[in-house]
């Protein structure tokens, strides 16, 4: 049996109590019983800062939601810097602006602009990688824009699947995990629902027993990562729930 993946928060899914409370939020999720945490802002503190919270509390940095802009000219060496000092690896890019996503031929340049990134930071253990909402996978004059980039970058580039948009598109997590093995180091498991846009993991459409047997036999998933973007209760009640019914589901 494969070993145990572990299961973080991306903050967002707590942003404003983050932004309110940043320590005592952070404290919150480690009793929940996660894991570790992907980071989508710093809420005004140094790379040292956020790593002390997260080492007093034992939670690892897991990734981190950065712009395009941050990975480009002479803001790339700032960037991997501060994620060095906050022991994370991983850089991903949430979403792209139009110039770099609005045809075929702009994600063929984007897949390239991800290999020359991947490129320059391999050397210090760092990766980026790309994070999908819904229209990565609604056909471009024909072509799926996620394998437009999927198929052009190289295997170290991170396909940061979030299951939920991956359903709300219409499309099959599964397959796309089985399509581009070992490319899913870091996966965001998130609910869909077709009748409840707020439910949360285990609670709607997702076939959750088959998207995590792909990720742990051929994705080369590392972490989890849990993102709830729709709140039947508070953020941080429902990030508790999510865990709760890993835990159910035996994930924990």
């Amino acid at each position: 049996m494969s070993e145990r993946i572990p299961i973080a928060l991306q903050l967002y899914s707590v942003r404003d109590d983050c932004a309110k409370d940043l320590s005592l939020t952070l404290q919150a999720v480690a009793q929940m019983g996660y894991e570790g945490v992907e980071f989508a802002g710093y809420y005004d503190r140094t790379a040292e800062e956020l790593r002390g919270m997260c080492d007093d509390l034992e939670l690892k940095v897991v990734g981190t939601h950065t712009g395009i802009n941050t990975l480009l000219g002479d803001q790339l060496a700032e960037t991997v810097e501060f994620n060095k000092i906050l022991g994370n690896p991983y850089l991903i890019v949430p979403g792209l602006p139009g110039e770099y996503s609005n045809s075929p031929n702009a994600w063929q340049d984007t897949a390239k602009l991800f290999n020359d990134i991947s490129e320059k930071i391999s050397e210090q253990g760092m990766y980026t990688g790309y994070h999908n909402h819904t229209g990565e996978f609604k056909p471009m004059d024909g072509e799926v824009p996620w394998d437009i980039f999927g198929s052009n970058t190289h295997d170290d580039v991170v396909l940061q699947i979030d299951t939920g948009h991956v359903l709300r598109a219409g499309a099959d997590n599964v397959k796309y995990i089985e399509r581009y093995p070992g490319r899913y180091k870091l996966v965001h498991i998130k609910e869909f629902s077709a009748t409840n846009d707020k439910a949360v993991i285990g609670e709607g459409d997702i076939p959750w027993d088959d998207v995590f047997e792909a990720c742990e036999t051929v994705g080369g998933t590392e972490w989890y990562i849990v993102e709830q973007e729709s709140y039947a209760f508070s953020p941080i009640e429902c990030a508790e729930k999510c865990i709760e019914n890993l835990r159910k589901m035996g994930k924990i």
